[in-house]
């Protein structure tokens, strides 16, 4: 029997992923209205009379979809009250209509590919994903969500090939936009391939070719923190803060917090103020974990 989709999610669900541009897991039903989340833990909080009510509301709006009366908005809304309502068949079914009356809608379709993803429909899902990039090749969206199917059926060399030949695509002649959430999703999966060393040097590559964008050394400072060189994942994170003084970032501030690295959350709110127990490296020294010599 192949492995429920949630154990997979859990099992890859590590900071690479959700640092190449939020999980993918739940990413096609988040774009779809970004609705599903909130709209699912709402209902989980509201009891038995909250949800006899959403049902209610699910049975009417079933009913004008039924007569041909339902507008798309409403189509809509009955689609979110049955993922609210855990009724995942029939949600699969009005949004294979949906997806077909609206083709330009691509996130209609990932949110299909991840409906028929945690029904094991992987082929069906993998299916639904290969329409939307048979239309844009570097959609990363339906990248993420097809990575994660690749890699859940033990094909994450074929995930790889893929991923590189479109990294290639978007670095020649010149380096497009593109080439970055392709280039980070490939270390991540570098990373869940167990090629540290490969997922490292393209952080770094990546670092160079997006000089303003410090996401590449984040994702290098959690790799190095992981690999217990924390003197070197303190460096990557003070090079990664530098890039945006001026701009304070979330995602460095709560790992800096989960780290206990007070003087880099300091640096947030006075950018031009020196760290002294954090130097600030060149993206040269941080291509070796091994530890600096001692200052003398």
């Amino acid at each position: 029997m192949p492995p429920r989709a949630s154990s997979a999610a859990s099992a890859i669900a590590r900071p690479g992923l959700l640092l190449s541009l939020g999980a993918a897991v739940l990413v096609g039903l988040s774009l779809a209205g970004g609705w599903w989340l909130g709209q699912r833990q709402g209902s989980q909080g509201a009891g038995t009379q909250g949800q006899a009510a959403v049902q209610r509301q699910a049975d009417l709006l079933r009913q004008r979809v039924a007569d041909g009366s339902a507008t798309e908005a409403e189509q809509r809304r009955l689609l979110q009250l049955l993922l609210v309502l855990g009724q995942e068949q029939e949600a699969t079914a009005l949004l294979e209509q949906l997806a077909d009356q609206q083709p330009q809608q691509w996130q209609l379709r990932v949110l299909l590919a991840e409906l028929r993803r945690n029904g094991n429909d992987r082929s069906g899902a993998e299916r639904e994903l290969r329409q939307v990039l048979n239309l844009k090749p570097d959609r990363i969206e339906a990248l993420q969500l097809l990575t994660l199917l690749q890699l859940e059926q033990g094909r994450g060399g074929q995930a790889q090939a893929q991923l590189k030949a479109l990294l290639e695509k978007a670095s020649k002649p010149l380096v497009q936009p593109q080439a970055l959430p392709i280039g980070m999703l490939l270390a991540d999966l570098q990373q869940q391939q167990g090629q540290k060393a490969e997922a490292a040097s393209l952080y770094l590559k990546l670092a160079g070719d997006f000089p303003r964008d410090p996401r590449p050394l984040l994702a290098l400072a959690l790799l190095r923190q992981e690999q217990g060189d924390t003197k070197a994942a303190q460096e990557a994170m003070a090079l990664a803060r530098s890039r945006q003084p001026d701009k304070p970032d979330a995602r460095l501030d709560q790992v800096a917090a989960s780290w206990g690295l007070t003087s880099l959350r300091k640096a947030a709110l006075s950018p031009k103020a020196a760290s002294p127990a954090v130097p600030t490296p060149t993206p040269a020294a941080l291509s070796t974990s091994e530890p600096a010599p001692p200052t003398p």
